[in-house]
């Protein structure tokens, strides 16, 4: 007969709750997927899975199939019962799967740069919840990967996790240790850089809004964190300065939201002109 956990001491409960800490997880190379889509999406993304975690009073179809087939093919399934699961769940409500997965990152060096590469960097990001979102629209927009630059707040945080859905685990995301390593990485691979700026001012070329500016490829695109954007040094050093232009009284966007703009319309503007991610359009 199939155990059940249905005690909070067990180990797996304890190390699911551990691994709500940021420490631990680093320590650990693994994290908590909620959620019956996130879980579904690191399955076909071919994600490491430790375990299935699963309460099959709460689990529907056709995740439960799904869940049937991984433990067929020798994942690992754990069994809680809907009282417990409520427990270690993120959300009222929940739909009863979860799931361990090992952390994959890779390095600056292990990223394909293609002659249309675009990517989004972020300088000391704060906020899980915007990086998750930032990861997701890179995905949507074709972008070949997310680099984290200096001290930033962890990718595979439950918060960015949920927020990305699923695109963790798609998108290739690595860290640069400090802003030298990752514009020395630029340089040698031939990628320019883009700073994106609340003002126009600069000595670089585009110095004016981003819709004016030409865009160059392969490109990064590099924005500062939440409260104080980038620092002076870092504006300095980028090949281009771009500026989404804006009315009325916000001073500036949220980080997520000016991401996602800057990655839709540098996508739109090289899938024109025959670059990343998709053919020339006909006129």
């Amino acid at each position: 007969m199939t155990e059940v956990i249905s005690s909070a001491a067990n180990p797996l409960i304890k190390r699911v709750r551990l691994l709500g800490d940021r420490r631990h997880r680093r320590r650990e190379g693994a994290f908590v997927v909620r959620g019956v889509q996130p879980v579904w999406q690191a399955v076909e993304a071919g994600a490491d899975i430790e375990v299935l975690i699963v309460a099959p009073d709460l689990l529907r179809e056709p995740a439960a199939g799904m869940v049937a087939r991984q433990e067929a093919g020798g994942v690992r399934v754990a069994r809680l019962t809907g009282e417990l699961f409520g427990r270690i769940a993120d959300r009222d409500g929940p739909a009863g799967l979860a799931a361990i997965v090992r952390q994959r990152t890779a390095r600056l060096a292990d990223l394909a740069v293609r002659p249309s590469s675009v990517f989004v960097a972020l300088h000391e990001v704060a906020n899980p919840g915007n990086l998750g979102t930032i990861i997701r629209t890179a995905g949507a927009a074709g972008a070949d990967g997310v680099i984290l630059v200096g001290p930033s707040t962890d990718p595979f945080d439950p918060v960015a996790v949920k927020a990305s859905m699923g695109a963790v685990f798609s998108v290739p995301i690595t860290v640069a240790e400090s802003a030298a390593e990752f514009l020395a990485w630029c340089k040698e691979s031939g990628i320019a850089v883009a700073v994106a700026s609340g003002s126009g001012s600069g000595s670089g070329s585009g110095s004016g809004t981003f819709w004016e500016a030409s865009l160059p490829a392969p490109l990064a695109i590099l924005l500062g964190s939440e409260g104080s954007g980038l620092p002076d040094d870092l504006l300095a050093a980028g090949d281009l300065r771009l500026r989404i232009p804006m009315t009325g009284t916000a001073e500036s966007l949220n980080l997520a939201v000016a991401a996602g703009i800057l990655l839709y319309e540098t996508w739109r503007r090289f899938r024109h002109e025959g670059g990343a991610n998709g053919q020339r359009t006909e006129s």
